[in-house]
């Protein structure tokens, strides 16, 4: 969650919360000229380091399923590898969409490659095994 308090030509306080892990530090992050000044709140140096990457370049980790054919399951639990910007979600969700694996699946195979063009690969996370 961003939060704008205080902005005039030159200089803006955000409000973020952490979500890095389950304390979620109110975080403040002071920015002048589209620079980051200082970021406050944080119990942990991962606080800063997450208040730092949402206000210059906000990543997600993509969590789904995709369809799985003749599957001891119909579905499979994917994630993306690493992080993608937070603006090519909804195209990497239309992608998803588009896909069916044939069972089996086993846990950390590629499921779709360069998804939305991030550089960034699909794996799965569950194995499935044919029906």
């Amino acid at each position: 969650m961003t939060t704008t308090l205080e902005k005039d030509t030159n200089h803006q306080i955000k409000q973020l919360t952490c979500i890095c892990c389950p304390m979620g530090c109110p975080l403040e992050v002071k920015t002048e000229n589209g620079q980051i000044i200082s970021v406050s709140g944080n119990t942990c140096k991962r606080g800063d380091e997450y208040a730092r990457k949402e206000i210059t370049a906000p990543a997600r980790t993509v969590t789904t399923t995709v369809k799985v054919k003749n599957g001891s399951i119909n579905a499979v639990s994917v994630k993306t590898e690493t992080d993608i910007p937070k603006e090519k979600i909804f195209d990497c969700i239309c992608a998803l969409k588009q896909v069916t694996l044939n069972a089996p699946v086993h846990i950390g195979d590629v499921v779709l490659e360069n998804v939305a063009r991030t550089n960034v690969n699909i794996i799965a996370t569950k194995n499935v095994e044919i029906k």
